[in-house]
């Protein structure tokens, strides 16, 4: 068996390197860009002949690439998209048998590092962590984060990985954390196709990361076109360092340094490379690298053909400065090889690229075959002759190159068929399928969360501590005191988002604390909801603790796209290969105004799978939900209620290190008569409610999930309906918003379908935004009156006759 290859590029140092040391260099870089378009075009056919589903490849930029990897030190951060395959086998981050291994999806950590075939292929990552979700040190590794296939959601990441530096740099208390950074001088490189640059994404991050002057080196690969889009409907000028030219820094400035180069000049490339990261690393200055005229020779993916839309000039055009072609003939011209040793070379890579395809395409085919095999002869085992199960046994066997699920929709099959036919062997094809189904599920659904030694489950219950001089103050305060504590003991905590600094954020949860701890870990952000949670996904990944605040939950919609595609998605796309621990915190449920007074709950726990969802009734839930994640390493949403702020809460002793575990329900009023589930804000609506229906002879039970993922993990809803028999679930969201993901958690997951007597009933919102106003408020969202009315009408369903109809 061949063993892959894992050529790497070095950097050329003309004043040290002979002319044979630099000859050889050269050589081995015209290698991997060789190898790696051969892995292209090789990848292409085996999409097309059906052995995978789809293909996107980094043909035409391998050269640039090469020289972008020239400049890429361990230590360094990768935050790019699915064209960088050549940077990865140049860095060593990826080798080209585990390119083929993710191209056919290999679930196996060992065969694919990068997803354990859960992403496309050229998704690349490196494993941050260890097997039980502890940081490896990532000062002696080249990084790279796990890709996401929205061309332009890598930007705001990128921000946050770029900005740890620089804090790593000018925080001195950060320096007990030597497997994260060595003094600040990682560059976090990002790259990004030409059309992409017209996504609001990216003129946010380019902006932020000015801004803040951070080690950001962006490269734009610019082939011309977006798909079949030419540059001339993708760009202003049809030239994106044209019109960034407002960001070039200048003397008593802040700002970038631009550099332009086109993408087949190997030594114009290796030249500016290097000149650009050097000013990066050194002056943490933004670079951005515009590399023109670049080629893209099979396309855009496997799904078309660019012969479509590309004139005959342009093709024949890209056939002549293809930049393999172009450092092919500039070696021969240079006496750096001859033709012959060329075609020799080229000739051993074509044949390594096969071989090591083969490898790939066997190893993943070897544990299926045994599947297969075993599956077929159990089935054989008890079909007795019976066509159905014989037919079964003998298409499974005749599957050449069976994939799993044809192995496991046969042995399901075969089951069904056999209801009425049980026997011993039956029993062993059965006991085959659980077992396997369980492994199937480690396979290919698990580490939504990482589930490492710093699970947030893991962390001890500690309860608040009161005494009889314990103070009564606001909510805010409150909240104010938490923070204060644990910034005082974890030099890791960072805090940013819009007017979060100066003063303390708009309801004054961090008043006071830029001014004790600094502007460098409390810090004023400009309006860029997707850049703060990008710049809160960045450091988490390098080690850091970040809260990015969104200042309304309504705004979070402006940053849904990272939170979902990114930050929810990372620890299942890399199969717990990385983790961000960034706890994002905001405000919202009932203010005023269409704008202000969102719960968008359904939205969220539709999109947010991978997050923990807090909803906290009051700043003492939340300052305990604080704690525990601030004690953990899984990534949460924290929803404050954004009328509690000014309401009186009692002080606890230990308001920094009491916790709320995540998944907890609390039974804030038992009841016998019905149950109630809400959260939030209207918790405590329904807590004034049930005064009211206590007078008119109904006991409700109030149930608060705490949070929502996970929900009621001990079932209190379950255990309250064996006693009430009757439910009711109370919700700001939208009708069916997450008052049926409620429902479905009790009814189905619970089972608490079981106890009831009555039809389970939901009081939502409106489906409107709330208008303005306190009857906007009245009017469009669950009041007490609605709570009572909408009590008594179950109540009514029930028992007409101790209850008789409030409106007849």
């Amino acid at each position: 068996m061949m063993s892959d290859s894992k050529l790497t590029t070095n950097q050329i140092d003309t004043s040290e390197l002979s002319f044979d040391d630099f000859k050889l260099i050269v050589i081995n870089d015209y290698k991997i860009a060789y190898e790696s378009r051969q892995a292209s075009l090789l990848g292409r056919k085996e999409v097309l002949t059906g052995k995978a589903k789809f293909g996107i490849f980094g043909d035409g930029k391998e050269v640039p690439q090469i020289a972008m990897a020239k400049a890429f030190k361990n230590g360094d951060w990768r935050s790019g998209y699915y064209r960088d395959q050549t940077f990865a086998f140049a860095t060593g981050i990826s080798t080209i048998k585990e390119f083929f291994a993710q191209l056919y999806a290999n679930p196996s950590v060992e065969a694919d590092p990068s997803s354990a075939g859960r992403q496309m292929n050229c998704h690349f990552a490196t494993r941050s962590l260890n097997e039980d979700g502890s940081w490896k040190d990532l000062t002696e590794i080249k990084n790279c984060s796990s890709d996401i296939a929205p061309t332009g959601g890598q930007m705001a990441r990128l921000v946050g990985l770029a900005y740890a530096s620089k804090l790593f740099r000018q925080n001195p208390e950060l320096d007990y954390l030597k497997n994260f950074s060595v003094k600040g001088n990682e560059v976090a490189f990002g790259t990004i196709g030409n059309a992409s640059t017209s996504e609001g994404v990216f003129f946010e991050a380019i902006n932020a990361a000015g801004v803040l002057q951070v080690p950001m080196a962006i490269s734009v690969w610019d082939d011309g076109y977006g798909i079949s889009v030419p540059a001339k409907y993708q760009t202003t000028k049809e030239d994106i360092s044209e019109i960034l030219k407002g960001f070039q820094r200048e003397e008593g400035t802040n700002g970038y340094e631009i550099f332009k180069v086109r993408g087949w000049d190997y030594p114009a490339l290796c030249e500016t490379y290097q000149k650009a990261i050097d000013v990066c690393r050194d002056e943490h200055v933004p670079v951005l690298i515009h590399v023109t005229e670049v080629t893209q020779p099979q396309g855009h993916s496997t799904s078309g053909s660019h012969e479509r839309y590309k004139l005959k000039d342009r093709l024949d055009w890209e056939k002549e400065y293809d930049c393999i072609v172009q450092m092919r003939k500039w070696m021969i011209e240079s006496a750096i090889a001859t033709e012959e040793d060329l075609v020799k070379l080229e000739e051993e890579a074509k044949v390594f690229v096969r071989n090591t395809q083969k490898e790939a395409w066997n190893e993943f085919l070897e544990s299926i075959k045994q599947e297969q095999s075993e599956v077929v002869n159990m089935i054989n085992g008890f079909a007795n002759g019976q066509p159905a199960l014989t037919k079964i046994a003998a298409q499974l066997a005749s599957a050449s190159d069976a994939q799993r699920r044809e192995v496991m929709s046969a042995a399901r099959k075969a089951i069904r068929q056999s209801i009425n036919m049980p026997s011993a062997e039956r029993d062993v094809l059965v006991k085959w399928y659980l077992k396997n189904a369980e492994v199937n599920e480690e396979r290919y659904s698990s580490k939504l969360f990482t589930d490492g030694k710093e699970s947030p489950f893991l962390v001890n219950v500690v309860p608040a501590e009161y005494t009889e001089s314990s103070k009564m103050i606001d909510g805010r305060e409150l909240l104010n005191a938490c923070f204060d504590s644990n910034f005082a003991r974890d030099q890791r905590l960072v805090a940013f988002g819009e007017d979060l600094g100066n003063i303390g954020d708009v309801n004054q949860g961090f008043a006071g604390l830029q001014q004790k701890y600094g502007d460098l870990r409390v810090t004023d952000t400009g309006i860029r909801e997707m850049t703060i949670v990008g710049q809160g996904i960045g450091l988490a990944m390098r080690g850091l603790r970040p809260i990015a605040e969104i200042q309304y939950l309504d705004y979070l919609l402006f940053a849904l796209n990272i939170l979902s595609d990114d930050l929810a998605s990372l620890s299942y796309r890399t199969k717990a290969g990385q983790k961000a621990p960034v706890i994002v915190r905001t405000r919202g449920h009932r203010l005023e105004g269409v704008w202000h007074s969102g719960s968008p709950m359904g939205m969220i726990l539709g999109s947010l799978r991978g997050l923990h969802i807090c909803v906290p009734r009051n700043m003492t839930q939340a300052a305990g939900m604080y704690n525990t994640l601030f004690r953990s390493d899984e990534p949460a949403l924290v929803i404050e209620c954004l009328n509690g702020y000014r309401l009186k809460e009692k002080l606890p002793e230990n308001v920094g290190e009491f916790t709320v575990p995540l998944g907890k329900a609390e039974v804030i009023r038992t009841g016998t008569d019905l149950t109630v589930v809400t959260y939030g804000s209207t918790l405590r609506i329904v807590e004034e409610a049930a005064e009211e229906l206590e007078q008119l002879g109904i006991h409700i039970e109030i149930i608060d999930p705490q949070t929502l993922l996970p929900f009621d993990t001990d079932q209190l809803c379950k255990k309250s309906l064996q006693k009430t028999n009757k439910l009711l679930v109370v919700d700001e969201d939208v009708p069916g918003g997450a008052s049926a993901f409620i429902l479905q958690q009790i009814i189905e997951i619970q089972q608490g379908y079981y106890f009831l007597d009555a039809q389970p009933k939901t009081l939502t919102a409106k489906a409107h935004r709330p208008p303005y106003g306190s009857d906007g408020d009245y009017f469009s969202k669950p009041s007490v009156d609605d709570v009572i009315e909408a009590v008594y009408q179950m109540m009514n369903d029930s028992n007409s006759a101790k209850y008789p109809a409030i409106f007849s």
